[in-house]
């Protein structure tokens, strides 16, 4: 039993499974605008299984290529996958487990979804490789969670909308702009390893600025979601909540880059409850 709870806890260190809050509030939030309001237990389900599979799949993905980059980095040589905690092996079945998962459970959700799922999987996959040979993967990484809406209105309506691409666009641009951040602690390393990533070719300061360029066009992407989905008060509120939490987060970083965790998990963490929350009180009370 002992084994048992550690290997969990290792994996859990892994991927960290916490993390899945940056993306299940925004699947929900299409969920419930598809459904104009609650969407059945059966669908809350499937949608927490879908993200969770599909993250660990991701996350498992990145760290069993990111071996050799990873023990190079000392903010990451004491992973899991590189200080002999997990094998290449056990992670890479981890990883497997987790895509068949996500198929599995695409399939009880509806067609749409089942013919969608391989494709989400490449994509969120190649993250993993883009910081290779691009700085552009901070984009990827947006594209990869900004998946989740559209997948949430595919299991309510089996259709994509103009509001979850909106919607999913501007989660693009959100995770891509708190990514740059984050990658900040990892620049002269990037350099050093020949890696590629915005921080690395632009520098520190032309990276703040880029983020907040793409924070600002997370506003206005989500400010047209809620336009185009007739959203009221409430959703209106979630864009103005979001535009405060995402400038509390620049401040953070702008004074201090020793904040770069607390801006990166608490901050972009409660932006994604807080928004789900005030879509929720939107469709109950209009």
């Amino acid at each position: 039993m002992n084994k048992f709870t550690k290997l969990l806890n290792d994996f859990n260190e892994l991927v960290m499974f916490k993390h899945s809050i940056f993306s299940l509030p925004f699947i929900f939030i299409a969920m419930v605008v598809a459904a104009n309001g609650w969407f059945g237990f059966g669908l809350l389900i499937l949608g927490v299984l879908a993200a969770i599979t599909a993250r660990n799949f991701a996350m498992g993905f990145n760290r069993y290529m990111d071996r050799d980059i990873d023990a190079l980095n000392p903010r990451t040589e004491n992973r899991p996958n590189v200080d002999g905690r997990l094998s290449a092996s056990q992670i890479l079945i981890f990883t497997i487990l987790n895509a068949i998962g996500f198929v599995f459970v695409a399939y009880f959700v509806n067609d749409l979804a089942l013919y969608l799922s391989i494709p989400i999987l490449i994509v969120i996959g190649s993250y993993s490789y883009f910081k290779r040979f691009s700085y552009l993967a901070h984009v990827i990484l947006g594209i990869s969670l900004a998946l989740a809406p559209i997948a949430g209105v595919v299991a309510v309506s089996e259709t994509i909308t103009l509001w979850s691409v909106l919607l999913s666009i501007g989660v693009m641009f959100w995770v891509a702009g708190f990514d740059l951040l984050y990658s900040l602690q990892d620049m002269e390393v990037d350099k050093k390893l020949g890696l590629h990533s915005i921080p690395s070719k632009f520098g520190a300061k032309n990276t703040m600025r880029i983020s907040q360029v793409f924070h600002l066009l997370t506003v206005i992407f989500w400010l047209l979601f809620v336009i185009t989905s007739n959203g009221s008060i409430f959703a209106y509120i979630a864009v103005i909540v979001s535009a405060i939490m995402l400038s509390y987060e620049h401040y953070l970083v702008n004074k201090d880059f020793t904040k770069i965790d607390k801006a990166f998990f608490t901050v972009n963490g409660y932006l994604g409850i807080v928004f789900f929350l005030l879509i929720v009180l939107d469709k109950i009370f209009y």
